[in-house]
């Protein structure tokens, strides 16, 4: 397989896994908050990835949430499920599983904790990624799990050359690292990357680059349309959203992905859910955005991003057809 063997580009949220206050997976919610992707036309879907707080989940309820997923999308976009783990084994497993659900594909990181070499992360890849006949995305989060396999000469060329590996997600911090990926792979595999602003605009018609994976989707209003001005070579248009994007996540998200106000996840939940978004409560080892002051602040950047009418024009829109 190759990049050719898939259609992903363009706008993918990582969906957050609604939970209940008492911890409980809401299953009812995670099923709305794929309508509210569909309504918003994004381009795909990442569950169980890091905004997916798999890490406090069972494998049984990564099941689940994989196969309230596909069921809610019903193909509308594709659903890529994260299989991250700390073996390839239980790797394999959830990729097995999330084959057996109709997912479109599926991702992983090295694993955690362990600190890979390259050897052992072309390895556990090219284990993993066998593991099914499902395309496979490989997915650089060097904040997440200490491996920044960016740094590592080639090794991106070699992952991209494994069986069924078609794409690699590089949220490497470093910006001009993700270029280097995009120049060395992007003929082989689709790259999801950070593109949402003037520079990735440059690159995207110039270099090369697919699309990027969100943590959360509420920039949806803003990105989607950036997408569907780059697919139309309107570079104009695109600049125009690329800017109120940025505008609005940069008062969010520093340049290494922490969040500005709170951890990541716990501060895209507070703000999807002041948007009226179901994105659930979060679960430990994390905790709440509970402060008034917070608050406060998170909705001053919603309201001034105007991203909630931007939001409601697109909903209504959709429903209108």
């Amino acid at each position: 397989m190759n990049r050719d063997d898939v259609s992903w580009s363009g706008y993918w949220p990582a969906a957050p896994t609604p939970f209940t206050p008492s911890g409980a997976l809401d299953t009812e919610a995670l099923g709305s908050l794929m309508e509210l992707y569909a309504g918003m036309g994004v381009n795909g879907v990442l569950v169980n990835g890091s905004t997916g707080e798999w890490f406090s989940q069972t494998d049984d309820e990564r099941r689940t949430v994989t196969e309230v997923a596909v069921e809610a999308v019903a193909g509308r976009f594709p659903v890529v499920v994260g299989i991250s783990a700390y073996t390839a084994r239980q790797a394999s497993a959830l990729a097995v599983h999330a084959a057996s659900a109709g997912a479109d594909g599926v991702l992983a990181t090295p694993p955690p904790y362990v600190h890979t070499s390259p050897d052992e992360t072309l390895q556990f890849f090219a284990t993993v990624a066998t593991a099914t006949s499902l395309p496979f995305m490989v997915y650089n989060w060097p904040r997440g799990v200490s491996v920044d396999m960016g740094t590592s000469a080639g090794l991106f060329s070699r992952l991209a050359d494994l069986d069924n590996v078609v794409a690699i997600k590089d949220s490497t911090g470093n910006w001009l690292s993700m270029l280097d990926t995009v120049e060395a792979v992007a003929g082989k595999v689709r790259v999801f990357g950070s593109f949402l602003h003037r520079r990735g605009l440059a690159t995207l018609l110039e270099l090369g680059g697919d699309g990027n994976i969100d943590g959360g989707g509420v920039g949806a209003p803003f990105a989607v349309p950036f997408y569907r001005a780059v697919a139309a070579g309107d570079a104009r248009s695109a600049r125009g959203w690329a800017d109120r994007y940025r505008a609005f996540s940069g008062r969010l998200i520093n340049g290494d992905y922490s969040g500005v106000y709170a951890s990541p996840i716990p501060q895209l939940k507070a703000v999807m859910n002041l948007l009226g978004q179901p994105g659930g409560a979060v679960r430990e080892p994390l905790l709440p955005v509970t402060d008034a002051t917070t608050l406060a602040a998170l909705q001053t950047i919603i309201d001034e991003s105007g991203i909630a009418e931007v939001s409601a024009r697109t909903l209504g829109a959709g429903s209108a057809r």
